[in-house]
């Protein structure tokens, strides 16, 4: 969609974790007991270290993790949890959007790492007392990039008529783990994978309220031809077990720089107007592709660093910290917020500081 006169604001940003902090070094130990042949190969123990990540959060106690778990199990632990996390990020959301529950007239929740029937923005309504006529929007199954895409539609949302939007992401992706599954993904997907969510309140710019804290100009996706290999999940018997290609990185340095020139010429903007970028850390070596590909300058994704090494790799919320974190320096001006997933695809937003 292009962009608007008067484009859609984010009033309210709000991130959160389960309460189970682990340092990486017990998750590398807790490796020799989940994955005993690949623990016993030393460089592949290194993967932990070479992650750059000190904390995750989990859903569960780590002690939980060393027992085989099926996938009912799981996925009953994911929508517990994913629950409560969205209730109380949600109101706090609105509570700092200054957004009566009754006068929210969308709800959409993004998530990958669990399944809910109905679908978490129902719960959502029922939980928090909102608006029982808002429209629903559950987008399942963008993984990384959902954070991203999330944003959009929530502000396409807006654009069409929806004047406030509450607009959540939640993973859990530590359940994602399958004890003894010795495959190189499980293992790097153990190494990094965490546990987080976001909410936000996007409304039409008019809308009384806070001062805004951006707004969002525009949107651009991109689907790239014969790539569903590279990401995504194998449905098993214990679960959804990642997959993912360690072809990503020269992906990122083949494509970025043109793709970024197309999203944000979409709308009129060029390169060097956008000051800041806010990238889904997917793991280190992206992040180095990603600076190479737009030869930006040192230290220009150190926010997206921060949150990896504090939080690990949440999916779609991890995009959404790295913006909450870029807050914090009270930019200004245009920038870019950007995150890839299974698809494989691209998913840009045109966002403005002021």
């Amino acid at each position: 969609m292009s962009s608007a006169s008067c484009p859609p604001v984010v009033r309210s940003l709000v991130t959160g974790t389960p309460p189970h902090h682990v340092p990486q070094g017990q998750l590398r130990e807790a490796a020799r007991t989940l994955f005993p042949r690949m623990a016993a190969r030393p460089q592949m123990l290194d993967v932990f270290s070479n992650a750059q990540i000190d904390v995750r959060a989990l859903a569960r106690p780590l002690e939980w993790y060393l027992q085989p778990r099926g996938f009912g199990e799981k996925n009953a632990v994911f929508v517990e949890e994913a629950r409560a996390l969205i209730t109380r990020l949600g109101a706090e959301a609105l509570r700092q959007a200054g957004v009566a529950p009754a006068e929210v007239d969308a709800v959409i929740v993004v998530n990958t790492s669990g399944l809910s029937t109905p679908s978490l923005d129902a719960w959502l309504i029922e939980a928090l007392k909102l608006n029982r006529h808002a429209a629903r929007l559950p987008v399942w199954g963008l993984g990384c990039a959902g954070g991203a895409a999330g944003l959009a539609r929530a502000a396409d949302l807006v654009r069409a008529g929806f004047r406030r939007v509450l607009y959540v992401s939640v993973e859990l992706c530590s359940l994602t783990l399958v004890k003894g599954d010795e495959s190189s993904s499980n293992f790097v997907g153990t190494a990094l994978f965490a546990d987080g969510a976001a909410a936000l309140v996007v409304t039409a710019a008019d809308v009384p309220g806070p001062p805004a804290l951006l707004s969002l100009s525009g949107a651009r996706s991109t689907l790239i031809e014969n790539s569903e290999d590279i990401m995504g999940w194998d449905v098993v018997d214990d679960g959804l077990k990642v997959r993912f290609s360690r072809d990503i990185p020269a992906l990122v340095r083949r494509m970025m720089r043109q793709n970024v020139t197309d999203a944000l010429a979409a709308h009129g903007w060029n390169r060097e107007e956008v000051g800041t970028f806010v990238v889904h850390p997917g793991g280190v070596k992206v992040l180095a592709a990603y600076e190479e590909a737009l030869d930006l300058l040192p230290g220009a994704l150190d926010s997206s660093r921060r949150v990896l090494r504090a939080y690990g790799n949440m999916s779609s919320a991890t995009v959404l910290f790295v913006l909450q974190e870029v807050l914090k320096a009270a930019p200004r001006g245009k920038a870019l917020l950007s995150a890839m997933g299974p698809g494989f695809s691209a998913e840009h937003v045109l966002v403005d500081f002021g």
